[in-house]
């Protein structure tokens, strides 16, 4: 009687603990996207190390901007856009450029392919392509 009892309750316990994981099952995880790390942008705080990204990917366009010396002396100017990616190498890629004059996309696409080495955006843990669109406003102010 005394090992009918133990075996109740063994399997009583047993029931419990299913009952347990099946309400932990139920919970739900969501992971944050963490986006790439400017070399010299790193540090705890996530505002200020994605506003330090925006800063330096800003400086890094003016710094290297340069006008096409064919196409200013011609007046060209037009809105080029570049879409790129940081891979999950930190490297960057160029997915596409939108524009008309092949001189101004091409000055786009060399700034864009100059942004240094840096950490790649995470997801779950994991390193994670981010994509991003920078425009080039080519205005020669003639």
């Amino acid at each position: 009687m005394k090992k009918l009892i133990v075996l109740l309750v063994l399997l009583a316990s047993f029931t419990g603990f299913t009952q347990e994981w099946g309400d932990v099952q139920k919970n739900k995880v969501t992971f944050k996207e963490i986006a790439p790390i400017w070399p010299g942008c790193e540090g705890n705080d996530v505002a200020k190390r994605d506003a330090c990204f925006d800063q330096k990917l800003n400086e890094h366009v003016r710094k290297n901007f340069r006008y096409p010396p064919n196409a200013w002396k011609e007046n060209v100017q037009e809105r080029v856009v570049v879409k790129f990616l940081v891979n999950t190498k930190g490297e960057i890629e160029i997915l596409g450029v939108e524009g008309n004059n092949q001189e101004l996309k091409d000055e786009a696409k060399r700034n864009i392919l100059a942004i240094p080495k840096m950490k790649p955006g995470m997801f779950a843990g994991k390193p994670k392509a981010i994509e991003y669109t920078v425009p080039f406003n080519f205005k020669t102010g003639k």
